[in-house]
């Protein structure tokens, strides 16, 4: 999977894709963390599964956004990390 002419490109779409999934693990820690502190609050079951249903969408639409989101970035990644590799080597040409 790695086409890129630079070697540049595969390490930051290597380190975005590391930290979309890092981000997805931490909503799901805190969205069951936040779920196991309520349960004991929530005496109606109807609010329980309210709450449990809505977070569930939550996280699975967002979950579905980031595998969306590295897949295009995996698809397109020579033009989209390129743009940021030549301003960034022309910014460090002008400086140094």
């Amino acid at each position: 999977m790695t086409n890129s002419k630079d070697p540049r490109v595969d390490a930051m779409f290597s380190s975005d894709r590391m930290w979309a999934w890092i981000a997805i693990l931490a909503l799901w820690a805190l969205y069951a963390f936040t779920f196991w502190q309520i349960m004991p609050l929530v005496a109606d079951s109807n609010v329980l599964m309210a709450l449990a249903i809505s977070a569930g969408l939550v996280l699975l639409f967002n979950t579905a956004a980031i595998i969306a989101m590295t897949s295009h970035y995996a698809d397109d990644r020579d033009h989209i990390y390129g743009l940021d590799l030549y301003y960034l080597d022309l910014m460090n040409k002008r400086k140094g």
